[in-house]
């Protein structure tokens, strides 16, 4: 019998959908989160300094993809010991070693760069970076998985969702502001010693603020090492077909169709902004992704979760192949005989094509980095999330040594060009860069079909929350 609803029992009243930022009075996540934003500008305000400086050096897309081969390479070797060590030890420890190491790294990289003039010892300050790269990479596959299943801590289940968006969004506003201050410094010291050592003052910043987080993870009872427990996080993926696709699609999609790597050549001589601004140009560029992103984060935050989250995804992951493809032809040397337009404006389209990417990326990687934490028990997220770590990561630096390879082959190598500069050997690197990005962008789009027809329970996976 149902009841009868009348003044003296009226119906309750719906139920309202908290507030966006309801979150930031949670004081714990408010340090975490400011910690994470200061860690992460400091470390993009290096990578983008560090590819200039190379390339200025080696004059080589070779040069740029052995900087994803380098922090690529420490992933594969640690990402196990890095999951099982979240789980068996203290998290927060962990970041903050993690952290220090990171910073250390950074000092070492501004003694290297302020000790080796620009134009002598190539070889040398080559050795020195790539070596230094090794050692940030490690320390990042210790600190991603520790830190990604911490922040799970900190909040309520119902808050997580909301929790990734911002926690996506502070890492996204770092790419902007990182990568525009590298290159407004670089444009003003013409060097790239200084953002080094802007990001050891921004490590200490970033430890002093998780020393503050007063949540300390509870360590479960100790269990022997063995090759069992250091899997279960490979095992879980494997067996739970949703984590598995969607880490499969996003790893193979930034792999493929990344062009953040090769920025450098497009910013010196395919789409440069005006003559002598390339630092600015690349700064202007690197921020145009997560520029995007931000935009997502805030339309995100202020929309209940996403009601079919499988179809989104696989759309955005398509319109990010289909942006990438585009963004190699923007510009004078494909499309200039169809569309004259002068420089500066084809700058302008790529940097519009790029924002692009960034705000159908940051869908994939809320909807992604959800599944992962709410679909995995607390005792095995460090390792999950090592997992994670580890095809994102690696997707991300075989990406980028994908790149420049690619871009060397189609370039000066299919060309049979020798020389490492002059006017013939930039065109030749301009023409391979182009390619890469292209084919890479139409590979995404093969990977989306793929992963479509492998796993349905992508495309019928609805409410993301």
């Amino acid at each position: 019998m149902h009841e009868t609803e009348t003044p003296d029992n009226p119906p309750p009243p719906p139920a309202t959908a908290p507030h966006p930022y309801a979150i930031f009075r949670n004081a714990d996540f408010k340090r975490y989160l400011i910690a994470r934003f200061v860690a992460a500008f400091g470390m993009q305000m290096l990578v983008t300094a560090l590819d200039w400086e190379l390339f200025k050096r080696a004059h080589s897309g070779l040069a740029l993809g052995f900087v994803g081969l380098s922090l690529m390479v420490p992933m594969f070797l640690c990402t196990l010991p890095a999951g099982q060590l979240a789980d068996r030890r203290n998290r927060k420890s962990i970041i903050l070693g993690s952290t220090l190491v990171l910073g250390l790294a950074s000092l070492g990289l501004t003694l290297a760069s302020g000790l080796i003039a620009l134009d002598k010892n190539v070889g040398t300050f080559q050795l020195s970076a790539y070596a230094l790269l090794v050692v940030i990479g490690v320390a990042r596959t210790f600190l991603w998985p520790a830190s990604a299943a911490f922040v799970t801590a900190l909040v309520s289940r119902a808050e997580l969702p909301r929790a990734i968006t911002f926690n996506s969004g502070a890492f996204q506003l770092s790419c902007v502001l990182g990568p525009s201050a590298a290159g407004v410094i670089i444009w003003l010291t013409h060097g790239a010693w200084l953002v080094y050592a802007v990001n050891v003052v921004f490590s200490a910043v970033a430890f002093a603020l998780i020393v503050g987080v007063r949540h300390e993870h509870k360590i479960p009872p100790r269990e022997p090492v063995s090759l069992q427990s250091l899997i279960t996080g490979f095992q879980f993926v494997y067996q739970n077909k949703i984590i598995l696709g969607t880490l499969t699609l996003d790893m193979f999609a930034v792999l493929l169709g990344g062009a953040v790597t090769l920025l450098p050549i497009f910013a010196d001589g395919i789409i440069p902004l005006h003559h002598g601004a390339e630092g600015v140009g690349l700064g202007l560029l690197r921020a145009a992704i997560p520029i995007g992103a931000i935009v997502c984060v805030f339309y995100l935050a202020h929309r209940p979760p996403l009601q079919k989250a499988g179809r989104t995804m696989l759309l955005c992951v398509a319109v990010f192949g289909g942006a990438t493809i585009l963004f190699g032809l923007a510009n004078r040397q494909c499309l200039g005989g169809f569309f004259p337009a002068a420089d500066g404006l084809w700058f302008w389209v790529a940097f519009g094509l790029m924002a692009l990417c960034g705000a159908v990326d940051n869908v994939s990687v809320v909807v992604r980095a959800t599944l992962v934490q709410i679909l995995t028990p607390d005792e095995k997220r460090g390792r999950v999330s090592a997992v994670n770590s580890l095809f994102i990561g690696t997707s991300n630096e075989l990406g980028g040594a994908e790149s420049g390879f690619t871009a060397q082959i189609f370039g000066p190598v299919l060309h049979h060009v020798h020389e490492t500069a002059g006017p013939v050997y930039a065109q030749a690197m301009a023409t391979g860069a182009i390619l890469s990005v292209v084919v890479g962008g139409c590979g995404t789009l093969a990977v989306v079909l793929v992963v479509a027809w492998l796993w349905p329970e992508i495309r019928r996976y609805g409410r993301l929350s």
